[in-house]
């Protein structure tokens, strides 16, 4: 396997190339698409797919146009996100959010047409392949990238998100909104790169409760770090959670149980995956780091 920097270099080469042309007369669309791909990010989904894929002994070749739909599935959630009606932030990644630059009307559209553009990707790689096993396990990967993103997954989460204020929420909210938010969409992420090569149900399941473990800590360390850390450091406003009143682990319980509930996903990530060998050891080192991730 390789290593997560390799991956990702792989991601950011090909990000691009898999939007199709535009009418010249609607330019703006591709230049505002490929803004919001081309501004950073850490690439943890696509590399989260292509990683799992290799794992099982996947054509990671065979799994990119699907790495590279699920960023356009992410960066579309985060352009939508920022919006005035929803999270209304002025900087992502460190530069200004697709509705500053672009005004929001360019800003849903091409959200919009991101979303669009990765269903087209997974359909038409689909629609090249004659094996129909091959086509099974493709299939498999596209339904689960469609339902995590959906009303069973990321919709739903945000949905729970912007509807639920502090003096609403419990145990019971803040659980289904991060599943739904964050969780669900790292799920996909792994579990489509195991269906195309093919894994058996066993590693899968294994793999689907490490990925919600995953989900789960890396949403806890977004909400610590916004109150923790800086503008400068994470790309984006913090201190907007407390600020807006929003529902999270840490508004709830505090900084100190948060970092408790962190350290138990994280044992539970590990143990989910305890009896592969080194090879999963990319999985192992990348929770850890999770736990520790300042930015």
């Amino acid at each position: 396997m390789k290593n997560y920097n390799e991956y990702k270099k792989i991601i950011d080469e090909n990000l691009i190339k898999y939007i199709p042309s535009i009418d010249s007369k609607v330019a703006i669309l591709r230049e505002a698409m490929e803004y919001s791909l081309l501004a950073g990010g850490k690439r943890i989904r696509p590399v989260l797919l292509l990683a799992s894929c290799d794992f099982a002994n996947g054509n990671i070749d065979e799994a990119l146009p699907y790495a590279c739909a699920i960023e356009y599935i992410h960066t579309y959630s985060l352009i939508h996100d920022d919006l005035p009606a929803m999270d209304n932030d002025d900087l992502r990644r460190g530069k200004p959010t697709s509705h500053k630059m672009f005004g929001e009307d360019i800003a849903i559209l091409t959200g919009d047409a991101l979303l669009n553009t990765a269903f087209e990707i997974m359909m038409k790689n689909i629609m090249e392949l004659h094996d129909i096993d091959k086509i099974r396990n493709h299939i498999k990967a596209i339904y689960q990238i469609t339902k995590n993103s959906g009303i069973y997954g990321m919709i739903a989460g945000q949905v729970a998100d912007v509807s639920n204020l502090q003096n609403k929420c419990d145990d019971e909210i803040i659980k289904f909104i991060n599943e739904g938010k964050t969780a669900r969409l790292l799920q996909a992420s792994i579990i489509s790169g195991l269906n195309l090569a093919g894994a058996d149900e066993d590693i899968i399941n294994d793999f689907d409760d490490y990925a919600y473990q995953l989900g789960v800590s890396f949403q806890i360390v977004d909400d610590i770090l916004d109150i923790t850390s800086t503008s400068e450091e994470l790309g984006k406003t913090i201190g907007k959670d407390a600020r807006d009143d929003k529902t999270n682990y840490v508004n709830l319980h505090g900084i100190a149980e948060a970092k408790k509930h962190l350290k138990k996903s994280t044992e539970l990530g590990l143990s989910a995956i305890s009896k592969y060998d080194e090879r999963a050891d990319f999985f192992r080192t990348l929770l850890v780091k999770l736990e520790k991730r300042t930015k």
